[in-house]
């Protein structure tokens, strides 16, 4: 059995990367996946292109909320060792695909899979860290959401010049099945269960009350719904825009390089500055306190003052990227953009888990989840490309810096709720 925290951890992150990888390499090959069918594409409008980001989100907020619920009651390593295997098993699928239903189907499938691991390992995670460094081990876990997004965009981009788009998901589905079996491994720390009579909407009901857990997850619906469309359409963007000096493959590598180093400076400064800014609330870890004693509702309001500021920074670097003239000038305030666009990933999954019940933190995961890709990029990977279709591109994308703006007031703390 796997029982050292640091190992635990690596493996988890593993995972969490290959998870982001997989759901970029759609952005990455998007522009081939359009082309005419005799080119070897599939033939896709804008619309369809973007409805294929819903597809996956169908499948993965659907079932969130049941693996959460689920995983509150027993154990929870065989729940995430069959949905990592059920996705790598979509993903080799969604190469094979011909046809837009085909292809849909497909990534449906792929987020059903997710659904299991992305609830659930953030619980883990939380349940073996000491008080005092959640912040930096979600941090290390969340790392992996831009360096696994950089690598879809520059494997996904490579693969296809070398191989064909096709490729690009039979490549990426193969290493999930051992990753899998490897988590059944996993000696689960212990934690009080939830009664197992008790019903999934009653838990949900329960999260809902809890204002600052109804906060974060308002300003995450808002920050999901922009940064998902704005990953998933802004290599085309580029490529377009940028025609005379930017390819497609170009694109894809350039948007991926400064998302991982700008990503990775951000979810590390994210999750150390969260952790810095609980420790000056005087008792906001002390264990002996309940979970909603004031203390630790002032902690988790600092958290989301971190999530707030990186937001009101974050909304201007973006809109001044997308009117850039050149792409050099469009990277340089792309990577100030994605580095205080995921300075908050880290922080806003820690409110989460603090802001709830501990024999429920597994059902706020799942709920969290289920609300941002209902309420967030469900819809905005098709409406920007709908916007795509009916505006001028830059017209279009200046949406989502508009949106980033929503989120940070929506997450700017409320003295009331800490009391």
């Amino acid at each position: 059995m796997i029982k050292n925290r640091t190992a635990i951890l690596t493996l988890l992150t593993g995972l969490n990367l290959l998870n982001y990888l997989d759901r970029y390499i759609v952005a990455a090959v998007l522009p081939k996946i359009m082309e005419p069918v005799a080119k070897g594409g599939l033939g896709l409008s804008g619309l369809e292109a973007g409805l294929l980001g819903t597809a996956f989100l169908l499948g993965y907020f659907i079932t969130s909320p049941l693996f959460g619920a689920r995983a509150d009651k027993g154990k929870r390593t065989g729940l995430i060792a069959l949905g990592v295997a059920v996705w790598s098993i979509a993903t080799f699928a969604t190469g094979m695909a011909h046809t837009f239903a085909g292809m849909f189907a497909a990534r449906i499938t792929v987020g059903v899979g997710e659904a299991s691991y992305a609830t659930l390992a953030p619980t883990i995670i939380d349940d073996f860290t000491p008080p005092g460094s959640k912040g930096r081990a979600l941090a290390i876990f969340y790392l992996a959401i831009p360096v696994g997004s950089a690598l879809g965009f520059l494997a996904g981009g490579a693969i296809e010049s070398t191989w064909g788009w096709r490729y690009a998901f039979f490549l990426t589905g193969g290493p999930g099945l051992v990753l899998a079996l490897t988590c059944l491994l996993i000696a689960e720390p212990e934690r009080k269960l939830r009664e197992a009579k008790g019903k999934l909407l009653d838990g949900l009901r329960t999260l809902g009350k809890l204002p600052q857990f109804r906060r974060g997850v308002l300003g995450y619906c808002a920050y999901t719904g922009a940064i998902s469309a704005f990953a998933f359409w802004a290599p085309k963007y580029l490529a377009e825009r940028y025609a005379g000096s930017l390819t497609s493959a170009k694109a894809d590598f350039y948007f991926g390089t400064v998302t991982v180093i700008a990503g990775a400076i951000g979810t590390v400064i994210g999750g150390r500055w969260s952790d810095r800014a609980v420790r000056r609330v005087p008792n906001a870890n002390d264990d002996a306190l309940p979970w909603d004693a004031v203390p630790k509702k002032q902690g988790t309001n600092a958290i989301l003052r971190v999530c707030a500021i990186s937001m009101m920074i974050a909304a201007p670097a973006t809109a001044l990227c997308i009117v850039m003239p050149s792409p050099q000038m469009f990277f340089a305030f792309a990577f100030v953009s994605e580095m205080f666009l995921f300075l908050s990933t880290s922080p806003i999954n820690a409110i989460a888990l603090r802001a709830v019940p501990p024999e429920l933190r597994a059902s706020a995961m799942a709920g969290q989840i289920f609300a941002i890709h209902l309420f967030g990029d469900l819809w905005s990977t098709a409406v920007l490309g709908l916007l795509n279709d009916l505006l001028i591109p830059m017209v279009a994308m200046m949406s989502v810096p508009l949106v980033f703006a929503w989120s940070a007031y929506l997450w700017w703390p409320r003295a009331r709720e800490a009391t």
